[in-house]
């Protein structure tokens, strides 16, 4: 397709709390002329930000509780897909990604697989930067380094809560991770619109220059087995391994070349994408599906292949077959018991990998809180664990208050601001918190505490 026919895509990234939905916003109510389609990705249980963004009744297209740069690459692709049916109602895209993703996988979309690099064109990746936060989270965070490194535009948001002298040295730092990209200073993620979007400005030459590896993909599975096999009947056996519970994805036909195993690996991308069907200790597993082999039974477990004729059968698991002592055997008359050994075997390595610390925790509640009590339990909390509490966000019901309390905080910073009247809507309370080593039966107490 003619460049000039391809949709543009804006990749908007930034660490937690650093002004992405604000920017979202203004963007979105902007006159710009442009027919805006979203999509976004949120870290935990609770989709939050789609209610913290204007007009979302149709435009925002929500993938949560998955990394964007890992296992959700599938659902961009399939989100980017249902996108092209419905082409004429919308002219621009963007994807917000959760503040605690890699961008560079984000952005290998738009260049690894066909169908969307025939439809789309990247534009840009615009990130961006808390003024107040940065250097705390360089140093702690692999995520927001590389959402630095890969920035066509850095919007240094944030700059009223910090000195000149401060900002100079936070440029200069910055230039010092990435010499291309433009800076541009803002308070509360004031920015002209056209110095985000219609940028024509990610350089894929120039991103291969910076990171040869940058075409080199991220998988959610880690090992791939091919096996001969003839029609009939075979058992594939695990030992007890590290997890009670292991995905995997079993392909008819599967060739044995690079470009063979390459291939099938990106048409796994997109099964990894769907919801698995969960299967148990005895039970068949059907071929190019998405399943998920439940292993909490203690010693070996067994699992059916059934093949009407034969063929190349490619098994792609989320673990290597090491650390499950994977095993398949035959149990036709002719060879019962066989074990039967792979063609080609292939490990995927990941360069992309997420501090098992971080996690996020969710509050959903019915009814009303009592504002002083929920004040002084929010400020005892982040005396205590701001610095580890990377972002807070979502929604409060105040006691004889009509409108809905936006709550969203940064570690020990924090706003609670009135929004749309609650009308008929159940009165409820979403919160969610994204930080390290977090108490959730603690908190979920705490919170109880201040309801009414």
């Amino acid at each position: 397709m003619n460049e000039s026919k391809k949709v543009p895509v804006t990749i908007l990234t930034g660490f937690l709390g650093s002004g992405k939905t604000t920017l979202l916003n203004r963007i979105l109510s902007e006159e710009h002329g442009k027919r805006i389609a979203v999509i976004e990705n949120e870290y935990g249980e609770v989709g939050i930000d789609q209610g913290l963004v204007i007009n979302a009744d149709e435009e925002v297209f929500e993938m949560s509780n998955g990394c964007i740069c890992c296992t959700v690459r599938g659902d961009l692709i399939r989100v980017l897909g249902n996108l092209m049916k419905r082409r004429d109602k919308f002219d621009y895209v963007l994807v917000e990604t959760t503040g605690l993703a890699d961008p560079g996988p984000v952005a290998q979309t738009f260049f690894m697989d066909e169908e969307i690099s025939s439809e789309f064109t990247l534009d840009g990746i615009v990130t961006l930067v808390d003024a107040a936060h940065i250097d705390q989270q360089l140093g702690r965070s692999d995520e927001s380094s590389e959402q630095v490194a890969f920035a066509d535009v850095l919007v240094l948001n944030k700059t009223d809560l910090v000195s000149e002298d401060s900002l100079k040295n936070l440029e200069s730092r910055l230039r010092d991770m990435n010499r291309m990209t433009r800076i541009i200073r803002a308070e509360q993620a004031k920015v002209p619109i056209e110095t985000v979007l219609n940028l024509s400005a990610f350089d894929l030459d120039q991103v291969l220059k910076r990171r040869p590896s940058f075409l080199e993909p991220e998988y959610p599975f880690e090992w791939t087995g091919v096996y001969n096999l003839e029609a009939g009947r075979y058992e594939l056996i695990l030992e007890d391994g590290p997890d009670p519970e292991m995905s995997l994805v079993a392909f008819k036909d599967q060739g044995t070349s690079e470009e063979d195993l390459k291939e099938g690996a990106e048409s796994c991308v997109r099964y990894y994408a769907e919801s698995p069907l969960e299967i148990f200790n005895g039970d068949h597993v059907p071929f190019s599906k998405h399943v998920n082999l439940n292993l909490k039974d203690k010693g070996p477990k067994s699992f059916i292949l059934d093949l009407d004729q034969s063929c190349n059968v490619g098994l792609f698991t989320q673990h290597t077959a090491e650390e499950f002592d994977i095993k398949l055997l035959s149990v036709n008359e002719k060879n019962k018991g066989e074990l039967v050994t792979t063609e080609k075997e292939r490990i995927w390595v990941a360069e992309h990998e997420h501090d098992d610390e971080v996690g996020s925790i969710a509050i959903e509640r019915i009814g009303d809180v009592d504002p002083e009590k929920l004040n002084t339990w929010m400020g005892r909390l982040l005396a205590e664990k701001g610095v580890d509490i990377f972002r807070t966000k979502g929604f409060i019901s105040y006691a004889g208050n009509p409108k809905r309390i936006v709550f969203q905080g940064v570690h020990m910073l924090f706003t609670a601001q009135p929004d749309k009247e609650w009308g008929n809507e159940p009165r409820r309370n979403q919160l969610v918190f994204i930080g390290r080593n977090l108490d959730e039966e603690q908190m979920q107490k705490d919170f109880d505490k201040c309801l009414i």
